[in-house]
């Protein structure tokens, strides 16, 4: 095991304890921890995707971010387990990623809508990495 996903195995047990509670205060959080930072994952990688058109600094943040949620990704999934995981991520990416396309595209209430959605669902990620 490389050493930051060493690093990372207490935190993401840590996470992995809270996620249920959280989920329970958010419907979007799933209650299995690896669902929750693979559906993380995706999120990022469609913000950071997103990032690239419209603000290529702020990509390499997310893109640090997102390199953090997949070594706890990593940590946590178990062998065999690695298909299921990636259809997380690319189901949470395309939805993510139709969100933010939203907040470009379409009547100006329905972009500050998907604006809003899409920062308080990337919010929710983003609180266990700090």
């Amino acid at each position: 095991m490389g050493g930051l996903q060493t690093y990372l195995r207490a935190p993401a047990l840590i996470c992995a304890l809270a996620a249920p509670v959280a989920a329970q205060a958010d419907p979007d959080v799933p209650d299995d921890p690896l669902h929750f930072f693979a559906t993380c994952a995706g999120r990022m990688s469609a913000m950071m995707e997103h990032q690239w058109l419209v603000d290529g600094p702020a990509s390499d943040i997310t893109k640090a971010r997102r390199a953090a949620v997949l070594d706890v990704v990593a940590s946590l999934t178990p062998p065999g387990a690695e298909a299921q995981v990636m259809a997380w991520r690319v189901e949470a990416k395309a939805a993510h990623a139709a969100l933010l396309s939203a907040t470009r595209h379409g009547p100006a209430p329905n972009q500050t809508r998907a604006a809003k959605r899409a920062a308080m669902l990337l919010r929710s990620c983003e609180a266990y990495l700090s």
